[in-house]
């Protein structure tokens, strides 16, 4: 996180050129690691540039878990669009014209692109615009090109957003960079022959209307640190290890020939001895005291796997994924053990949703911002409840079975069991209310509009129930 204080901002709220200069250079220093993070997802790693004496094999296995570790943390925690509600009470006409506007820019997609540069990289970034239509969209971008500034108060609230491109010439070669540097209300353009010089010549600026800076960071956590940072060294033992068994492989293969008791030398066709040997499997002895054997070591091949598993073993444990192809993780699919094997995970996407939903809300802001001024009634975006729903296979016979024993019990409402048979697909209250509204009128229930009335409610529903009907009469 890179922060300033905002008294040295110029009375317009942008940064003064010293220090957009002085961002800029944190936000360089910073590619590197964004770099090496973005080969390890690609599966360019490391091992990749190992380098053996002339001679000897070099097999260079790089192991892709870092692709693996993103794409399973960030299909659990947005694997399902996110859902907004507001409280009882609360004017919803705004929020429904933006959830409109969300589904026809397919926002889920951009929430998908967010988490996944999240889980790669720590965090993710996209930029709040009008488009052609005079109408907000939000764009994803490469946490490598753009970063937010944030005041140096315990709030960190942000102070503006920096935006960099390079300007192509018309045969596609760079020449410069242009820089959009954007605060809680104007847009200004500057170019820069690179990104080294002091000085940077503004090109244009304009105004917005979000009321707030219009880029947007989701953090992966309070480090903005990448799902599989943290196992990196751990990865590179890994591919090294599996390198080093092929090298082994082939060097045993290729194994040194000792001769005893000869010297043997070019046969009548002029070829050597190894010649020989290659191409008529056979070596002539001078006599019977005369031998040759194979110069080799036995593979530890049992160790080497012991460690390799132990290896895979921690990648999983301290990135907190588990390996969803492992035998004994697919042999038990029942609910509790299933949970159990997600645990570890689950508290990885609790603390991710926590930072995730920080960064949706900031974007409703800007939106409900733009829309406050195009004549919606203003909505107080604390009072939006944002929901992400898991997306985690479900055992459903189970939980059918929970189910029924509960009604068979008289210990579970209808509301409730329909809670439980549709635990793992994450449905919202309001689902769970329509489908249990629902059984209770396809069921006959002359009494389905005032409530649930079997064995289990409580005093106060029943005598609710009791007092709608004596009005109704």
């Amino acid at each position: 996180m890179i922060q300033r204080s905002r008294g040295y901002l110029e009375p317009d709220g942008l940064p003064s050129q010293k220090m957009l200069q002085s961002a800029l250079k944190e936000h360089l220093g910073q590619l590197p690691r964004l770099e090496k993070l973005r080969k390890y997802y690609e599966g360019d790693n490391d091992i990749l540039q190992r380098r053996r004496a002339s001679g000897l094999p070099n097999n260079r296995i790089a192991h892709p878990f870092g692709r693996y570790i993103a794409a399973v943390t960030a299909g659990y925690l947005i694997g399902q669009p996110a859902a907004y509600t507001v409280g009882d009470g609360a004017p919803s006409e705004t929020l429904d014209a933006i959830v409109d506007l969300y589904a026809r820019s397919s926002m889920d997609s951009v929430d998908m692109e967010n988490a996944h540069n999240a889980a790669v990289y720590g965090r993710g970034i996209e930029y709040v615009h009008v488009d052609a239509d005079a109408s907000p969209h939000a764009t994803a971008l490469s946490p490598a090109d753009a970063f937010v500034v944030y005041e140096d108060t315990y709030d960190m609230s942000p102070l503006f957003g920096v935006y960099i491109a390079p300007k192509l010439k018309e045969t596609g070669g760079a020449d410069g960079f242009r820089v959009w540097v954007m605060t809680d209300r104007l847009i200004a353009e500057y170019y820069a022959r690179d990104m080294t010089v002091a000085e940077f010549s503004e090109v244009k600026r304009e105004s917005h209307y979000f009321g707030g800076v219009p880029l947007v960071e989701y953090w992966n956590d309070e480090d903005e640190r990448g799902d599989f940072e943290w196992v990196i060294p751990l990865i590179d033992a890994y591919d090294k290890l599996e390198s080093d068994r092929v090298n082994d492989k082939e060097q045993y293969v290729d194994k040194l020939i000792v001769m005893t008791g000869c010297v043997l030398e070019k046969d009548d066709q002029g070829r050597t001895p190894g010649q020989q040997l290659r191409e008529d499997k056979l070596l002539a002895l001078p006599d019977s005291d005369a031998s040759v054997e194979y110069l080799s070591s036995a593979l530890d091949e049992a160790n080497v796997e012991v460690q390799r598993q132990a290896l895979e073993a921690d990648i999983h444990k301290l990135s907190m994924v588990p390996d969803l192809t492992d035998r004994e993780f697919a042999a038990n699919a029942s609910g509790v053990a299933m949970r159990y094997k997600l645990w570890g995970l689950d508290q990885l996407i609790r603390i991710k949703e926590r930072w995730f939903i920080e960064g949706l809300r900031g974007r409703l802001r800007l939106y409900a911002g733009f829309m406050a001024v195009k004549g919606f009634p203003a909505m107080d975006v604390s009072g939006v409840n944002i929901t992400l729903s898991r997306s985690m296979p479900a055992n459903t016979l189970e939980q059918a079975q929970i189910a029924q024993y509960a009604k068979a019990a008289d210990a579970a409402s209808v509301r409730e069991r329909v809670a439980i048979l549709h635990r793992g697909e994450g449905w919202t209250d309001d689902q769970i209310d329509a489908d249990a509204e629902r059984i209770r009128v396809e069921s006959g229930d002359p009494l389905g509009q005032f409530g649930n009335i079997i064995p289990g409610d409580t005093m106060p529903q029943l005598e609710q129930q009791d007092r709608m009907m004596g009005d109704g009469a």
